[in-house]
């Protein structure tokens, strides 16, 4: 068979491929269509209106903070979480593997209903943290800490496969050369492991801004005060606001898409540019 002819699809095959793509069709591209006709049903101006209201403006900024922290604070924990893994014998390996896995596992409403047992006003902290002036339940802290714990393990995951891919010798080449910690980790280190790490940091976004379960328990879904983008959706639903919640659920989808899709691209640009 020359090189140039292609091997024919067995109907077997095609039925496969016809399948999976309906199965994606049905799972993935019918239901946001029907976000998509829904928000726009009335029009622009209704589908703008439906995002500007004190409610959903509210809601879009606290989801911002609560995804710049949790994907700051995870990265930095993860990064150590993630050499510790890959590069050293660790004793409870194990155990620290799977307790980074536990949030995969653990469903988010009982997280939250953990946190909250913990830190909420009849908590085994509650009481010293209120006494203190410390208020995590029911505001921005715990929302916080619920979203950094259901997001912790992508960075952690998607790291450590690089650097065991990558190995050490690069790193040991450095530091034969005179190179510091500091400087083998930003110039050796660093480059090696970027799109892991960006990889890690762009799930943990999608992630924290679809979180619902976990932050609905600890933030006690106070209109204006802690609700975020999915439990605003949630209550506009709830209230027969149908406009407000696809206008909210199109947006908060959307960018999630285009923080993948502009993820992706740069990474197959710059995986071009090094094969050429």
């Amino acid at each position: 068979m020359s090189a140039g002819k292609r091997k024919r699809t067995t109907p077997l095959q095609a039925a496969a491929i016809l399948a999976a793509v309906l199965w994606f069709g049905v799972l993935i591209l019918l239901p946001i269509g029907v976000i998509v006709y829904k928000a726009f049903e009335n029009g622009a101006g209704a589908f703008l209106a439906a995002l500007v209201t004190p409610e959903a403006r509210h809601a879009f900024r606290l989801t911002l903070i609560i995804t710049v922290a949790s994907v700051a604070v995870n990265t930095l924990i993860g990064l150590p979480i993630a050499f510790a893994l890959a590069r050293y014998r660790l004793r409870f390996k194990t155990i620290v593997d799977g307790l980074v896995n536990l949030p995969l596992a653990v469903s988010p409403i009982v997280a939250g209903l953990m946190f909250l047992l913990l830190v909420g006003r009849i908590g085994w902290f509650g009481d010293a943290l209120e006494g203190a002036g410390i208020k995590i339940a029911f505001a921005l802290p715990g929302m916080i800490i619920a979203t950094m714990f259901v997001s912790l393990p992508f960075v952690v995951r998607e790291v450590v496969p690089v650097l065991e891919e990558v190995g050490t010798e690069g790193e040991e080449a450095a530091a034969t050369l005179g190179a510091g910690r500091l400087q083998t980790f930003f110039r050796v280190t660093l480059p090696a492991m970027r799109w892991g790490l960006i990889y890690g940091m762009t799930l943990t976004t999608a992630r924290a801004m679809g979180e619902f379960g976990a932050v609905m328990i600890i933030s006690g879904n106070i209109i204006r005060k802690t609700q975020t983008v999915p439990l605003h959706i949630n209550q506009a639903l709830a209230d027969f606001d149908y406009q407000g919640a696809y206008s909210s659920a199109l947006v908060l989808a959307a960018a999630s898409f285009v923080i993948l899709i502009v993820v992706q691209t740069i990474y197959q640009r710059k995986k071009g540019s090094e094969n050429e």
